[in-house]
């Protein structure tokens, strides 16, 4: 069980959504809650307060009759109930509403405590709203998706429920659920928020953390098979130049090496007795792809860090209008629901994301062309060449992912659209760009499982498996498992997908 406290860090996110850990709210968040809502109530008696009294963007200006209150709320959220696309994953949106039950725990949005009780409620039972992918633009927060969240909060709607896509009001009947109490801005608070755009951008931030491992898993095992020169790993060198995700890279990857039989020390073969040698026949060094692996995938490692530290941030943070402050008993009126925190993160990582599938790519072309790696054969083709193909079907498929990221890989912080009658005049297009960094983590899981599905084909081939190091021997039998050692072609894509799943929940 993990007690919410209006508190959250990455592990948190991790156990309730990866490890379904139950969450219970914390007594002082109730309190804090209780609060903000109590004082808002008494001081929106007299006073115009946005989206309490008040019509919604551009129809603000409009003054709401104390009657018809309650019924704006209800408009509010059926009205933009309107998102269309493919259905977000259950788990990204599990996320987004761990990270909006987080916001309005900080007491800063004057909600009715029903709402936080049965988001609770919801996101224990793993009752998940059916929100869609098209809607946001994330400038006065996620208000398409968020109000597809908030429309099964009032008991409408629709679910996904024990696997299956139900009505809300089914399930609530099930479950024996009531809807939350519309009292005040119940619609507005929900709505107004970047929870979406942050949850999807938080499970984005814990795929790439497991992609970076295996991928530089990966290069780790490809410099084995290479019989690489290990100085261009050593932390002399890497020590030389300052950045710390290259320093961290480059250790991961001589931890990895470190009982290896196959890496070489240079000073045993080339700085030594090489005084009658015209010509090299071994590399003297290897490809960049190899050989640059710290340099390459250490800004993405940095990259990582600090998405992750904007993200956390956000998720901690007041994010919808206007705020609540009941210790300086003021309503402030700003735009804490813009994302252009998050979209610039998810805009860099998926960057950062596309550039590592390039890296594997490049490793993988490197295996499949024999003129290049001189030890194995064509498409490390296991069969009879000419007859069989090995390998040479399933880099198509590579190469076509890695150019699908390439081009997702353009910014949408810079693609804002005015809208919403000019109100919303420069927007952040956040859930875009975090929906978007989603699909090229996923192309990139597909593109590295090819490489190591090829790099697993490599060892058997060179029978090198009593050799290589105890990590690399491990993912070698890992994927084994799920891969056999075929000389015969067979149909590829059960495998590919087989290993995509693996390496995307180890």
């Amino acid at each position: 069980m993990l007690t919410f406290d209006g508190k959250l860090g990455i592990e948190d996110f991790y156990k309730i959504i990866f490890e379904n850990t139950p969450i219970q709210i914390h007594p002082t968040v109730v309190e804090r809650v209780t609060k903000s809502f109590k004082f808002l109530k008494t001081f929106s008696e007299n006073k115009v307060i946005y989206g309490v009294n008040t019509g919604f963007g551009p129809m603000a200006q409009y003054k709401i009759k104390d009657s018809e209150r309650i019924q704006l709320q209800y408009n509010l959220i059926r009205s933009h109930s309107s998102g269309t696309g493919q259905p977000i994953s259950p788990m990204y949106v599990k996320a987004a509403m761990v990270a909006r039950l987080n916001t309005l725990s900080l007491g800063y949005s004057g909600v009715h405590v029903s709402v936080i009780e049965l988001m609770t409620e919801l996101i224990n039972r793993n009752i998940i709203p059916l929100i869609y992918e098209h809607g946001g633009v994330g400038a006065s927060g996620d208000l398409v998706q968020l109000a597809h969240l908030a429309l099964v909060l009032i008991g409408e709607g629709e679910v996904f429920y024990k696997g299956e896509r139900r009505a809300t009001k089914e399930v609530f009947d099930l479950e024996g659920l009531q809807p939350i109490s519309v009292e005040l801005r119940e619609g507005l608070a929900l709505m107004n928020g970047t929870s979406v755009m942050t949850g999807v951008g938080i499970v984005n931030v814990l795929y790439t953390k497991r992609l970076l491992g295996w991928i530089t898993s990966s290069s780790a095992a490809i410099n084995e098979i290479v019989q690489a020169y290990d100085d261009h790993l050593s932390e002399e060198l890497n020590a030389s130049k300052l950045h710390v995700g290259q320093r961290e890279i480059a250790k991961r990857m001589r931890e990895h090496l470190k009982d290896s039989q196959l890496t070489r020390k240079r000073e045993h073969h080339l700085y030594t007795n090489n005084d009658d040698v015209s010509v090299f026949k071994e590399k003297v060094q290897e490809y960049y792809s190899l050989r640059c692996v710290p340099q390459i995938l250490g800004p993405v490692l940095d990259t990582l860090k600090g998405v992750e530290k904007i993200l956390i941030e956000e998720v901690n943070s007041a994010n919808d209008n206007p705020i609540v402050d009941v210790e300086k008993q003021h309503v402030y009126h700003g735009g804490n629901f813009h994302g252009d925190y998050v979209s610039l993160e998810m805009d860099k990582l998926k960057t950062v994301v596309a550039k590592t599938s390039m890296l594997a790519e490049r490793q993988l072309n490197y295996l499949l062309n024999a003129r290049l790696n001189d030890i194995l054969p064509p498409f490390v083709n296991l069969g009879t060449l000419g007859l069989n193909f090995g390998m040479q079907g399933v880099q198509f498929t590579a190469t076509s992912t890695t150019a699908e990221n390439q081009m997702l890989s353009n910014p949408m912080y810079v693609h804002s659209i005015p809208n919403n009658n000019d109100n919303q005049d420069i927007v952040s297009m956040g859930t875009n760009a975090a929906l978007i960094t989603k699909k090229v983590i996923e192309n990139a899981f597909e593109v590295i499982g090819i490489e190591m599905i090829t790099i697993v084909q490599a060892i058997e081939c060179l029978e090198l498996q009593n050799k290589v190091s105890s990590k690399t021997k491990q993912m070698y039998e890992d994927i084994r498992a799920l891969v056999p050692a075929f000389k015969e072609d067979v149909a590829m894509y059960p495998f590919v997908n087989k290993v995509k799943e693996f390496i995307m929940t180890h």
